[in-house]
C-alpha cells in the first residue's frame, strides 16, 4: 500500500458548513498513515492549519458508496458522525461526478445526500435517531428523555444518538450558559462511557430553536449538524416543537426534519474556503515536538 511519509507535502482543502470547519485530505489514490499526533498538529489553530475536524477521504468499502469519510477530532480521536462535514464532502463528490446526489460512507453507516434546487444547500439523510440507553451509549439503563444528571443550570437532559452520543439541555437563554466550563465536565460525565456532545437549546417557537454546542473532542464549535438533529429529536420528544424546525447555531441555520420513518434529514449551506499543501515536517502540536 502506498503511504505518505511524515516529511511529505500533502494537498488539502479547507471547507466549512456554517463555520464548522474542516481540513480535507484525499487518500483515495494514495492512502495516508497518520498518527494522532499528526492529526492534532494539522488541527492546531496556532501552529497548524486549524480546524474543528480533519476529514480523510478513503476508497469506499460499500459498493453503493461514492467514498468513505473518516473523521478526526482536534484531540486526535476518531468521530463517527459529522453532519456539516457530510454536506461538504457530498458537495465535493457531486462536483466530481456531475450528479445531484451522493452516498457517503462513514463509521456510522451510509449517508444519502442530494443537492437542493439552486445548488447552494445540501440535504443529508443522517439516519435513524436512536433513543435507547444502550444505543447512546449510557453507563446505566435509564429514561433517555430525563437523564439523571445535573450541573448548575443544565438539568433534566435528553439523550439521543445520531451515530454519536448527544446530551441535550433546554434552557431559557443559551447565551447565559457558561458552556466553556460546563461542556467539558458533562462531556466526561460517568454516565457517558464514550463521552458525549453537549447541546444547550432555547425554544423560540414550535418552528425555531436556538442552539449552542460543546463537541466531544473538539470543544465549542460554530455549528454541529448531528447535534442539530439530536436537538430537534429531543424537542419533539418533549412536545416543544413540530417535527420540522429551523435550528439556529452560532454559525447559521440548519433545517431539520424528523421523518415519519425515524430518520432525520438535515439541510444547510456549505463552502470551500481555500486549498494548499501541508508540510508535515513543519507542523507540531506542542513546542519542540515535531511530527
Amino acid at each position: 500500500m502506498a503511504t505518505v511519509s511524515a516529511g511529505a507535502k500533502l494537498p488539502f482543502s479547507k471547507m466549512h458548513g456554517l463555520g464548522n470547519d474542516f481540513v480535507v485530505l484525499d487518500a483515495r489514490k494514495h492512502p495516508l498513515v497518520l498518527c494522532e499526533h499528526q492529526f492534532r498538529a494539522i488541527a492546531d489553530r496556532r501552529r497548524g492549519i486549524g480546524c474543528d475536524q480533519v476529514i480523510v477521504l478513503e476508497s469506499a468499502r460499500h459498493p453503493d458508496a461514492d467514498l468513505f469519510m473518516r473523521i478526526r477530532n482536534p484531540d486526535g480521536s476518531e468521530a463517527s458522525a459529522c453532519g456539516n462535514a457530510t454536506r461538504c464532502i457530498a458537495a465535493r463528490v457531486m462536483g466530481e461526478t456531475g450528479r445531484a446526489h451522493a452516498v457517503i460512507e462513514t463509521v456510522a453507516g451510509l449517508l444519502m445526500a442530494e443537492r437542493e434546487p439552486g445548488g447552494e444547500e445540501i440535504s443529508v439523510d443522517m439516519g435513524e435517531a436512536r433513543l435507547d440507553s444502550s444505543d447512546i451509549p449510557l453507563a446505566e439503563a435509564c429514561n433517555t428523555l430525563h437523564l439523571p444528571i445535573a450541573l448548575g443550570p443544565l438539568q433534566d437532559g435528553v439523550a439521543v444518538s445520531m451515530g454519536n452520543p448527544h446530551a441535550v439541555f433546554f434552557v431559557p437563554d443559551v447565551m447565559t450558559i457558561d458552556l466553556p466550563s460546563l461542556g467539558p465536565q458533562l462531556e466526561h460525565h460517568s454516565l457517558f462511557p464514550a463521552r458525549a456532545n453537549i447541546e444547550v437549546v432555547q425554544v423560540i417557537d414550535r418552528r425555531r430553536l436556538r442552539m449552542r454546542v460543546w463537541e466531544r473532542g473538539a470543544g465549542i464549535t460554530q455549528a454541529c449538524g448531528s447535534g442539530a438533529c439530536a436537538v430537534l429529536v429531543a424537542a419533539v420528544r418533549r412536545n416543544l416543537t413540530d417535527r420540522t424546525a429551523d435550528v439556529v447555531l452560532d454559525g447559521g441555520r440548519l433545517i431539520i426534519d424528523w421523518l415519519d420513518n425515524g430518520h432525520v434529514r438535515m439541510t444547510g449551506a456549505w463552502a470551500q474556503s481555500f486549498s494548499g499543501e501541508i508540510d508535515l515536517a513543519r507542523l507540531s502540536d506542542r513546542e519542540g515536538d515535531h511530527v
